[in-house]
């Protein structure tokens, strides 16, 4: 990999240090000239265009033009930002501030004000325009790197002056890429490099609007490490905390706690997780008056008087804030939704300078420095986002900002003694694009950097301090096992085993529907225990109670629907209970309940039934679970406000040899448990989805059955089951056509002649039994009996889609058989992981999760593992193999 070779720093000085002026494009590499000089020189040395015509810094010029018309006109601001930029743009590139007004779609009233306004002011255009380079002293002047100059730059050069080339004819081979499995990674690799000791001689290019930014910045600050050149005015905590602020108060009634979180961490005040999820109007903590209150009586406030309180809340003065509102003539307005948005619209837009400390690791921007004067520097990233986005404007010469652009880029690469070039082959799953520049510099083909010479790299472990406070454990001890396991866990183990252990770890907020829900059962349990009790009245009663307990959750607006939502599934539990009353309770010994009951509580009556609510924990089984209401000694039912899923639905999402995306346990969890106590009676598990038909119930067509759906327990074997009498005689009467007339022509014992011979397969696919030794053995005999007709072959067909339903819609004994060793097999797999006999997986059964049911997305990685070198470096992911272990 070769390219063209930028000339080192200390041959650059000497070819130019005889010169009296040494004029380049970029200030680092005149400030790595100056700092060679090896003797007495007055006045300027190696200085760009813009220093040396201002004598000053060079300051950000678009954003003092902005404040000056801002000042001086009403135009609108984006407007003003527009114009300011497209004028001094064209400026730099045509040499004249009036050149814009030569096209005609730039030609407007507002650039005319515009133009009039900045050729006035002292910016550093106007100066650079305005000057030239005195050569009537005899001094010698060399240009370095004279392709990167402006037009405007370029016109203060005098008459005579020597082109210094930045590259020579030689070639420079670069490095081999080091590839890394992750941005982590490679901020972890250069923090192996850099000390407090070293940090001066170090530098670290990067794209600043990149992850790597952040990262590298957090990692110093974490080592004690220091740095200048990084973070900017909107990245100081309490700036970006006072604009939030501001947008508290316009932002309206359904602002959520989790909205204002970095907001309230600012502050000091610590809200529970609990609470994320609801509207911060309607949360009812200390911790948040204060913000509630200010937000109450924002309107009768200035910005200045809201920075005050700001101050005071916090302790903390924002001079550099007040300056900033001050210059922009915000400080005495009052706060208005368009204020908000013109000040964000200007931090948004503009880099507010600030002061820093230049010592330490130097942080390069790849899009603006062509130079970093550091014995070792870092190129992190290297990707496409490095390349230059060259301007969409009539005036500018897009070949040659290429070429430009082409220029810096080989100069950068070529910075400093020591480089790495650290980067990413793959990022979620897709390779990384090199930066675009490669292709035009090097001769090889390539689309990723594996591509390309490289070298990869495993993450390494790295200490930067004593971390979390440890407690010492005896090595003898070991993690206590889970020894039962909840439907629910279960659910969430098989989707995503990591999910599951962070679900232990992790603490999250409310939810509506678990409120609601919650609501629902309790009420659900009282009409049990006091059917007669719940009248029209009360009924209402119970509605207006629902509302004002989910009132945090909802919109105002909101408020009516949910209003008609609760009272329909109210009406529907009412209805199901009236028509499905419990029976025959004297088997079934007392409850000790599963916690208060909202309702037992509010109307002060006791809930005490033993057929609602009935909590288990069955240890032979390894099961947990509560059962909402026994029905009768074989029936079981569950409240749902989810939607309803038929029984052919149910019984796949539980299927053990198929495994569902969608993994549901309950049914064949609680129907397992329940046998137990019936364990030889046909069951029943009910689920009453009460919000079903909210739909039909509005338009006045709702049917309870619609809200039903019920999965069945034979307590027989599948393949004895279907040798049935019963199940012949619904061949003949309750199937389809052409099987009721099939097997109404040949009789039962016919029928159990080809069990003797052929074993039925356990499957809920038709066409798999059809295909199957015994449904060949069937047709052939049912032809031999009836008659070779297509409706016998027709008939068949649906004979076996009518036995395959019954797998469909319900169990026998083999499948809770089976589930009771899936179970034992699931907690042996979980508490092995608990022991760190492996990694929590993320994937579960049936491949990636289904992130639609995972509650901790965002602590799920989910690069390939061959990106991320698992094997060589099981710890890769830090936390997330963390695990309660007690």
């Amino acid at each position: 990999m070769t390219f063209k070779q930028s000339k080192p720093i200390d041959r650059l000085y000497h070819e130019v240090a005889d010169y009296d002026l040494v004029i380049v494009p970029d200030s680092p590499l005149a400030d790595a000239l100056n700092r060679r000089l090896q003797r007495p020189h007055f006045g300027p040395f190696a200085i760009t265009p813009r220093r040396l015509a201002t004598r000053r810094r060079e300051t950000a010029e678009d954003r003092t033009a902005f404040l000056e018309v801002i000042d001086r006109t009403e135009l609108g601001w984006k407007e003003i930002a527009y114009s300011v930029g497209n004028v001094l743009q064209c400026w730099e590139y045509r040499g004249s501030a009036d050149a814009i007004l030569e096209y005609e779609a730039f030609d407007t009233p507002a650039t005319r004000t515009v133009v009039d306004i900045i050729t006035s002011l002292q910016t550093s255009s106007r100066l650079l325009a305005d000057y030239e380079i005195d050569v009537d002293r005899d001094e010698s002047v060399a240009v370095v790197g004279e392709r990167q100059l402006t037009n405007l730059e370029r016109s203060i050069l005098p008459d005579e002056y020597d082109s210094i080339d930045r590259f020579t004819e030689d070639l420079f081979e670069l490095p081999p890429f080091r590839i890394f499995e992750s941005p982590a990674a490679i901020v972890d690799a250069v923090l192996d490099t850099v000390t407090r000791d070293n940090a001066n001689n170090i530098g670290i290019v990067l794209d600043a609007s990149s992850e790597y930014s952040p990262l590298v910045e957090s990692a110093l600050e974490t080592a004690g490490v220091p740095y200048y050149g990084g973070p900017g005015f909107m990245d100081k905590r309490d700036h970006r905390a006072f604009v939030q602020l501001l947008r508290c108060t316009t932002a309206g009634s359904d602002t959520r706690v989790r909205s204002v979180k970095p907001l309230l961490s600012c502050l000091d005040a610590t809200v529970p997780v609990e609470h994320d999820e609801k509207r911060l109007t309607d949360v009812d903590e200390p911790e948040i008056d204060w913000l509630r209150e200010f937000s109450e009586r924002a309107d009768t406030l200035t910005f200045a008087k809201a920075l005050n309180a700001y101050e005071e809340r916090t302790g903390r003065t924002l001079e550099a804030f007040r300056e900033e509102l001050e210059r922009l003539g915000l400080l005495a307005e009052s706060i208005t939704a368009d204020g908000i948005d013109q000040l964000v619209f200007y931090l948004e837009t503009y880099e507010v300078p600030i002061d820093r400390d230049n010592e330490g690791v130097l942080l390069a921007d790849a899009k603006s420095a062509s130079f970093v004067d550091r014995p070792v520097v870092f190129y992190l990233g290297l990707d496409e986002d490095w390349t230059h986005d060259s301007p969409n404007r009539p005036w500018v010469d897009r070949d040659e900002e290429y070429e430009r652009n082409i220029d810096g880029f080989q100069s950068l690469l070529q910075s400093g003694v020591e480089r790495h070039y650290l980067v990413q082959d793959t990022a979620g799953g897709s390779p990384v694009t090199p930066c675009l520049y490669f292709d035009e510099l090097l001769d090889s083909e390539f689309e990723r950097f594996s591509d390309l010479a490289s070298i990869r790299h495993a993450r390494t472990g790295r200490t930067t301090g004593d971390g979390f406070e440890r407690e010492p454990l005896d090595t003898a001890v070991e993690p206590e096992p889970v020894e039962t396991v909840s439907q629910s866990s279960l659910n969430t183990y098989a989707n995503s085993p990591r999910d599951y252990c962070f679900g232990r770890l992790v603490e999250t907020p409310d939810k509506h529907y678990f409120v609601e829900g919650n609501i629902f059962h309790d009420f659900a349990e009282f009409v049990v225990n006091h059917p007669g009790f719940v009248d029209e009245t009360r009924l209402e009663e119970v509605v207006e109670v629902m509302i004002e307990e989910t009132r945090a959750f909802h919109r105002s607006t909101d408020l009516e629907t949910q209003r008609t939502r609760y009272r329909i599934g109210l009406e529907t539990i009412c209805e199901y209970l009236a028509e499905h009353a419990p029976v025959d309770t004297a088997f079934l010994t007392p409850s000790s309940g599963w916690g208060a009951n909202f309702f037992a509580e509010y109307f002060d009556r006791p809930v005490d039934s033993p057929v609602t609510e009935r909590w288990f924990e069955d240890d032979e089984l390894r099961l947990k679970g509560k059962i909402d209401l026994v029905q009768s000694p074989t029936q079981l039912v569950d409240f749902k406000s989810g939607s309803r899923n038929a029984a052919t639905q149910v019984t796949k999402h539980a299927s053990i040899d198929d495994p569902s995306d969608k993994p549901d346990f309950q049914a064949l969890c609680y129907l397992t448990h329940w046998r137990q106590h019936q364990p030889d009676e046909g069951l029943e598990f009910t689920f009453c989805h009460f919000l079903e038909t909210l739909d039909d119930v509005v338009t006045g067509n709702g049917s309870l059955e619609d809200c039903l759906t019920t999965v069945t327990y034979h307590p027989i074997a599948f393949d004895e089951f279907v040798q049935s009498r019963t199940v012949f005689d619904e061949l003949r009467d309750d199937a389809a056509n052409k099987c009721n007339k099939t097997f109404s022509k040949t009789d039962y014992e016919t029928y159990l002649t080809v069990f003797d011979t052929h074993e039925v397969p356990r499957t809920r696919d038709a066409d798999e039994m059809t295909d199957s030794p015994f449904g060949e053995a069937l047709l052939e005999r049912l032809i031999d009996d009836v008659g070779d007709y297509k409706y016998v072959r027709k008939g068949c067909t649906q004979a076996f889609r009518h036995l395959c339903s019954y797998r469909k819609e319900g169990y026998f004994v083999e499948d809770l058989d089976e589930f009771e060793r899936f179970v034992d097999e699931q907690l042996g797999e979980l508490n092995r992981y608990r022991r760190g006999d492996g990694r929590f997986p993320v994937e579960g059964r049936a491949g990636e999760p289904n992130y639609r049911y995972v509650d901790n997305r965002d602590m799920l990685l989910t690069e390939p593992r061959s990106a991320r070198n698992d094997s060589q470096n099981p710890t890769a992911t830090g936390a997330e193999d963390a695990e309660v272990q007690r």
